[in-house]
């Protein structure tokens, strides 16, 4: 059952790395989301390198979003003109990405960095996501009680360059979801996620965009993204492992159309509330292991006098 990794360097359970690549491509058909904030975290506790862990990741999320997007459009729910924009921004943040990982891979502060981003931006998202999701459900529940509104106007979206995006029903200056997507991209290259956890929220909350577009249209955009962090990150660092990847790819497939079926049985707060749970629990995960590893470290170097 076992197989070797010839860029990892080390022999895994084949069965058990499909497994967990279905596992993370439900996650992405329900919430819209790559499933890298999960998948990469739980190669790392498996013993994947994290630089191979990260670029890998990649490759697998393209798999699982595209077979999400395929469920999603049959649906209606992905708005192209919204896609293509954030997705010009991503192409040019996960560029930057790949570079600025490639010069702390050289520093060789790879590794902590890439910690350290997970438990700052999940920490921060999934609180957010948490208590306004639950306001919206408790909204939602009293009688009579009338919708608030996800979004409200500012200067920023009355800045130049504005764009008609029917199918989310906006009017907006096409330079936020740009930024959106760019700020996206470099979180994509540096942390080997498809950056749904940060992009969702943005979407709904930033750009105002109707929640059952919102899922469709971020795994389009995730697609093309992590399309460029693979051929970067296998072109720059030779860190992508072809047979890791192959192997979250088939599990990743299965599992996203199974995740869109029962996400389309969810009401759009209960996914929000499930996502920032799911979320927050990989935060403090890896917030732990942060404040664990350094005792073990310590007590290695003892060892060695």
């Amino acid at each position: 059952m076992q197989i070797y990794l010839p860029i990892a360097e080390m022999s895994v359970n084949f069965v058990l790395i499909i497994g967990l690549g279905a596992a993370v491509g439900i996650l992405s058909g329900m919430f819209g989301v790559g499933g890298g904030f999960l998948m990469t975290p739980i190669l790392f506790f498996i013993g994947i390198p994290p630089a191979v862990a990260v670029s890998t990741e990649a490759n697998q999320i393209v798999a699982s979003s595209v077979s999400g997007v395929l469920a999603h459009w049959r649906r209606g729910n992905v708005d192209i003109p919204m896609g293509i924009v954030l997705t010009i921004g991503g192409f040019l943040g996960s560029t930057t990405g790949v570079q600025l990982f490639s010069i702390l891979k050289e520093l060789g502060q790879v590794d902590l960095v890439i910690k350290l981003c997970y438990v700052v931006f999940l920490g921060i998202i999934g609180g957010l996501m948490l208590i306004e999701s639950i306001n919206a459900w408790r909204q939602q529940q009293k009688a009579g009680a009338k919708r608030k509104k996800l979004h409200t106007h500012t200067w920023i979206h009355g800045l130049p360059f504005k764009m008609r995006f029917r199918k989310s029903k906006l009017y907006i200056s096409a330079l936020l979801p740009l930024f959106i997507g760019f700020f996206v991209g470099v979180i994509a290259a540096i942390m080997g996620v498809g950056g749904g956890f940060v992009l969702v929220p943005a979407m709904i909350y930033l750009l105002g965009m109707p929640t059952v577009v919102v899922v469709g249209t971020s795994l389009f955009q995730i697609i093309f993204v992590m399309i460029n962090v693979t051929i970067q990150q296998a072109y720059t660092n030779q860190t992508v492992d072809i047979v890791l990847g192959i192997l979250l790819l088939i599990g990743g497939v299965i599992g996203a159309q199974l995740g869109a079926k029962v996400g389309s049985r969810l009401k759009a707060e209960q996914l929000r509330i499930l996502l920032a749970l799911m979320v927050l629990g990989v935060c403090v995960k890896l917030g732990l292991d942060l404040v664990i590893q350094p005792a073990d470290l310590f007590s290695l170097s003892q060892g060695g006098h």
